[in-house]
């Protein structure tokens, strides 16, 4: 079976770290040719896996296009992905196209006008802006034979948009968590930071409903009671969103945090990174579908602090692996996790368990067979 695979980004994140591994444990079943519309991190590793990947602009949706002017060139943009897909389709003979994330609308026309069949992996919940919400849940329920969600909290979401529900699968994301497990702490050394100083940090892409903001707030908190401890950032922003660093530098100086903060940009070490944290925060001020960091900060040993929504609700065991936290009010999302900071044993004994509930209920051979299962039903 010849499957086209469509991703929205080339970047080494969240669902492109999903696609990655999707790919790796699929490529001995099926024949992948993978599409990006540019190069970066992800297209290097897939043809490191000696995955044909093939750069195509697919006209991917973001917020910043939600304009007049935007919708016009995404328009544009997507007719040529069309002619050009279509070409990829006949030549490769094309059985089955598989569309990663929602921002991904080229696929269900390419499907369409080549009768072909059409998976949507969908990582997003979004609840505004409602039209937009509305538009992919017409395209999910008319033009996608298959759709997998990536946590309940998705499921819930698109279910009343999709009037056949049999199509609607949940698929918890599974990835190899050898890198994690074995990994050896370095960031400590590399700042300099010495025994004894509590090390809190959160990974993710910059943008406003990741939640970096809120994390300032939190620090700011903990560092007026707490004077050994020190914090770390990591992640860069998507193109055109450079302007949060500016909003968050001025942030860090109006706090004066400046001198407690590291922020390092984007990085590829992560499982070094995250074991030299004491704790993990999540703190998107949204619902977070399924962070994938949120596993691999469990599968470190390193206990989570989520904000209670999204998908984070099903992924952390509240008060066993870590703690669920308010997403809008900063003082008591602090005295929720203050006893976290105060309390290594506690925080040890949480990591061990985190690390359990991840191996058991986050498998990457249960993502593997559930994925083969729903590719196979299509053939």
């Amino acid at each position: 079976m010849n499957i086209l695979l469509l991703h929205s980004s080339s970047d080494l994140y969240g669902a492109s770290k999903i696609l990655l591994t999707t790919v790796k444990l699929l490529k001995n079943d099926f024949q992948i040719t993978v599409v990006l519309s540019e190069e970066g991190p992800l297209a290097i590793a897939l043809r490191e896996e000696e995955i044909d990947v093939v750069i195509i602009r697919l006209g991917i949706l973001r917020r910043k296009y939600f304009n007049p002017t935007g919708l016009l060139n995404r328009l544009l943009v997507l007719k040529n992905a069309k002619e050009a897909l279509t070409k990829v389709v006949i030549e490769k003979k094309i059985n089955i196209i598989y569309s990663n994330t929602a921002a991904v609308l080229i696929g269900v026309l390419v499907a369409k006008s080549c009768n072909i069949k059409h998976i949507w992996h969908i990582h997003e919940i979004i609840p505004k802006p409602i039209w937009f919400s509305k538009f992919i849940g017409f395209l999910l329920n008319n033009f996608s034979d298959k759709v997998v969600v990536v946590s309940d909290a998705v499921n819930n979401h698109w279910k009343p948009l999709i009037k056949n529900k049999e199509k609607l699968v949940t698929i918890y994301n599974g990835i190899d968590y050898n890198p994690y497990l074995e990994s050896i702490p370095t960031l400590r050394d590399e700042l300099g930071i010495k025994d004894g100083i509590l090390l809190i940090g959160m990974v993710g892409r910059v943008h406003f409903w990741k939640g970096q903001k809120y994390f300032l707030e939190l620090v700011s908190l903990i560092n007026e009671k707490f004077e050994n401890v020190r914090f770390v950032m990591v992640g860069d922003a998507f193109p055109g969103y450079e302007y949060l660093y500016d909003e968050l530098s001025i942030q860090k100086k109006e706090l004066n945090i400046e001198n407690v903060v590291y922020d390092l940009g984007f990085r590829t070490d992560i499982p070094q990174i995250l074991k030299s944290f004491d704790l993990f925060i999540s703190p998107s001020i949204l619902p977070d579908p399924l962070p994938t960091v949120i596993l691999e900060a469990m599968a470190s040993g390193v206990p989570v602090i989520a904000t209670n929504h999204g998908g984070s609700v099903e992924m952390v065991s509240n008060g066993r692996t870590g703690v669920l936290i308010p997403w809008d009010n900063a003082q008591k999302a602090f005295e929720f996790f203050k006893p976290l900071i105060e309390n290594k044993e506690q925080r040890l004994l949480m990591g061990i368990e985190g690390q359990k509930r991840v191996l058991e209920h986050f498998s990457i051979n249960s993502f593997k067979e559930n994925m083969r299962k729903i590719l196979k039903s299509l053939d």
